[in-house]
């Protein structure tokens, strides 16, 4: 798939009612408003079903607080699904309730302990596959990984993280050969054969845009970033996630897409 090919279908799961129970790592645990943070998610599948893709809407799943995060334990590709393990315990059963959901659209392989690798980590690139060492995502799972996708022709390079959850709270990419990232979060040189644009100094946690065909989402929140990327006439639309992003949410992380 090359980076332009359009997607077609997102998988989405609406906001559970123990969001308030949600794994934190690097930000301090804060009250939420479960109304305003459904009404969010609404907004941004809207967003996204907007940009001509078809969106199946999954049901809450009460006892999961992070469930609406589905990115984080499947990954799709065109060829085959791959079945993630997450690094945090709590978010394991996760992996069981949705792919009951993607076995039907894809062959599906996993990774097996003691590897961890959650779907936030990995950054694809056309036939490149970035992929985080993070609190998250381990040797072992990238390895697991590598293995998995090498008959299928990726590429699978490692990259530190810092200060931060996953690769892709670090570095997204809302454009061909572009990425945007923060250098305090991860090594840019990765990226040597890309054009990196930093994120602005105060929008720190800006990098995680997600392009959705013609279109990139940006959270409201980092509204210079978003002139960035429009000022190279990218079609840019702001969304709030405010509430969802007291749980270290971003936008890449409550949906996958794929054809």
């Amino acid at each position: 798939m090359s980076e332009t090919a359009q997607f077609t279908h997102a998988l989405v799961r609406e906001v559970s009612r123990s969001l308030a129970q949600c794994e934190l790592t690097h930000l301090q645990r804060q009250t939420f408003n479960l109304a305003r943070a459904r009404r969010q998610h609404a907004a941004y599948v809207e967003a996204i079903a907007s940009a001509e893709v078809e969106v199946r809407i999954l049901p809450e799943a009460p006892d999961l607080p992070d469930s609406s995060f589905v990115e984080d334990p499947v990954l799709i590709f065109d060829e085959l699904a791959i079945a993630c393990r997450p690094g945090a315990l709590s978010r394991r059963p996760e992996v069981a309730l949705l792919m009951r959901e993607v076995a039907s659209l894809r062959s599906v392989q996993a990774i097996t302990a003691p590897g961890t690798l959650e779907g936030g980590d990995v950054l694809r690139i056309g036939r490149k596959l970035f992929v985080g060492l993070s609190s998250r995502t381990n040797r072992e799972g990238i390895d697991q990984l590598t293995r998995i996708v090498a008959p299928f022709g990726y590429e699978v390079t490692a990259v530190g993280v810092k200060k931060c959850l996953h690769l892709k709270s670090a570095v997204t990419s809302p454009a061909d050969g572009v990425v945007l990232a923060n250098p305090d979060w991860v090594d840019v040189s990765v990226f040597a054969d890309l054009e990196v644009m930093a994120t602005p100094a105060e929008e720190p946690w800006a990098a995680n845009t997600l392009r959705v065909n013609e279109r990139v989402l940006v959270a409201a929140s980092f509204p210079r970033s978003a002139d960035l990327l429009a000022a190279r006439g990218l079609d840019v639309q702001q969304l709030d996630m405010s509430e969802l992003q007291k749980a270290e949410a971003g936008l890449t992380c409550e949906c996958v897409l794929y054809r």
